[in-house]
């Protein structure tokens, strides 16, 4: 038989990861540099954050705030396959993962996690005192996020927590203080995290089910697409509240429609059944997130 240390997914055959060299590639993967999405849903909060502040004069933060996604994106993904190694063997959606499979040792990958800390740390440098300060504490969120699948059928709830912090520290990275557009922001996008990522977790109900790993997809079962359309009514209902905040023109709300418009799609043709599509409509976030960013930046613009 093949040793499992030998067997390398196909993922890194392939793409961006393919052309590395062969000692780099278990690296890259670990990091997930072949699926950038989870970069992109990390960076939107952070975006919204300060184009709904008035990005003019502070575009360079963008620039920024795309660096910090990449690097603690990565570092995230990393401690999460330290976290669930043992776990990961016995799914075969994830069982050939650099830590699983045993082709990175668990030093390099703290290793490698160091790293990526130290150019999160470069990010952190360019934000001011406030808004510095709420990045790091999102450090003890992050940390106890690979536990909460043991812990709670609410996982989804603990990773919207993470996955929208850039939102709090977006407004006052341009403002210098905190406000309600920026709670607004934040809790909308905590919403929306859980609504997507009940998609992402329905191609993983069997197997999470086999290992005992606890999700909103399985909590709501048959109800999921149900549950991912109230969630993401939720998320626009506050981001609605959050525009409102900067500029009470019933006007300035028409700029969340074409994200609305996309999200109802996504619930309606969600289908717990199918995982292929739930991945699919996962991983069209991206493009609500561009939406919803071209929202809060004409929005930001007309108020100052």
């Amino acid at each position: 038989m093949t040793a499992t240390t030998d067997i390398v997914p196909d993922s890194e055959r392939r793409g961006f990861i393919g052309v590395l060299p062969p000692r780099l590639r278990p690296f890259a993967s670990l990091m997930r540099i072949d699926r950038p999405i989870g970069t992109w849903l990390l960076y939107w909060p952070c975006a919204w954050g300060v184009a709904l502040a008035g990005v003019d004069g502070h575009w360079g933060l963008l620039a920024w705030f795309a660096l910090g996604a990449f690097a603690m994106r990565s570092a995230g993904c990393v401690y999460n396959d330290i976290v669930d190694r043992d776990l990961d063997r016995q799914v075969e959606r994830t069982r050939l993962r650099p830590l699983a499979s045993g082709r990175v040792s668990l030093r390099a990958a703290w290793l490698l996690i160091g790293a990526l800390c130290l150019l999160g740390l470069v990010v952190l440098l360019q934000l001011n005192l406030l808004a510095a300060a709420i990045a790091l504490a999102s450090i003890a969120l992050v940390a106890a996020y690979p536990f909460m699948k043991r812990i709670t059928w609410w996982p989804q709830a603990w990773l919207g927590l993470v996955f929208s912090w850039g939102a709090l520290v977006g407004w006052p990275a341009v403002t210098g203080s905190f406000g309600w557009p920026a709670l607004l922001l934040w809790l909308g996008s905590v919403s929306w995290v859980i609504g997507y990522d009940t998609l992402y977790a329905i191609q993983d109900i069997e197997d999470d089910a086999l290992v005992g790993v606890k999700s909103s997809a399985r909590r709501l079962s048959d109800r999921a697409a149900v549950g991912v359309a109230v969630f993401y009514a939720i998320a626009v209902i506050l981001w609605a509240a959050a525009i409102w905040r900067v500029r009470p023109d019933w006007l300035a709300l028409l700029a969340l429609v074409p994200a609305a418009i996309h999200l109802a799609g996504q619930a309606l043709r969600a289908d717990p059944r199918d995982g292929e599509l739930a991945l699919r409509l996962f991983r069209s976030n991206r493009t609500c997130g561009l939406l919803v960013f071209l929202a809060m930046l004409v929005v930001g613009l007309s108020a100052r």
